[in-house]
């Protein structure tokens, strides 16, 4: 399936990232439409302790920025469950920094490879939502792990007027999820506006399986799914839908 013409992407992520995708979508001659399903509000409190902890675990970017506004301690291992948290623990100035390039699996894995239990407690840096059992995948592999909530993730309460009207008008060709609970909350907030009709004429392209089974209930044109659990394979899959190489 491709478009002769470039589409319409609407573009669901936290508006840090969603800024950083849209340029990128810019690139390939996509117009972005941001409209994040959730906000990233970071809680209060004094600085993180961080002695004793061997390494730190972060399973977004939202964690890593607010990792490094809550310690100004840089030599603890950072692990990130993928490459764009890296960046963002590696733009905080952390020294060490390795990506899992995966899922919360695949960072489970990466950890498990790197020490062995008994060697210092483990650090979990996320929000008050978290999807995944990193906690417990460890926990069960004899590994200490606390976890730190640093932000909250609020979900979108509606459904801008102006987004409304262009999916009611069938004018988006594209909308891009990155996680279960945006596209949860999407589907929710696209019945609230009575707007799913005009998703006959969008592709919606999601992260996971687990992302775009949240999406079932909606008629899009066509659903698809990255081939593996990143931004660069989501992209890769919209360049293949206008067109663009590899």
């Amino acid at each position: 399936m491709k478009w002769l013409m470039k589409p319409r992407a609407l573009v669901t992520r936290p508006r840090h990232e969603a800024e950083t995708l849209a340029a990128q979508l810019a690139a390939r001659g996509v117009e972005a439409v941001i409209e994040p399903m959730i906000e990233i509000v970071e809680r209060g409190g004094g600085p993180l302790d961080l002695a004793g902890v061997r390494a730190i675990l972060c399973t977004s970017a939202n964690g890593a920025r607010a990792l490094a506004r809550a310690s100004g301690e840089r030599g603890v291992p950072v692990f990130a469950v993928g490459d764009a948290t890296a960046r963002a623990a590696r733009a905080a100035e952390f020294g060490a920094v390795e990506s899992a390039g995966g899922d919360v699996g695949d960072l489970a894995r990466l950890v498990m490879a790197r020490f062995r239990p008994g060697e210092g407690r483990l650090l979990h840096v996320a929000g008050s939502d978290v999807a995944g059992d990193l906690a417990g995948v460890l926990g069960r592999a004899g590994f200490t792990v606390e976890r730190a909530v640093l932000y909250d993730a609020r979900p979108s309460t509606g459904l801008s007027s102006a987004t409304a009207r262009l999916i009611d008008g069938g004018a988006v060709g594209l909308a891009l999820f990155f996680s279960p609970r945006s596209a949860a909350i999407f589907t929710r907030l696209v019945d609230r506006a009575c707007v799913a009709p005009g998703l006959a004429s969008t592709v919606a392209v999601s992260i996971s399986a687990a992302a775009d089974a949240a999406l079932a209930e909606l008629p899009f044109r066509d659903r698809l799914v990255a081939a593996a659990p990143t931004q660069a394979a989501l992209l890769a899959r919209v360049d293949t839908l206008i067109g663009q190489p590899a």
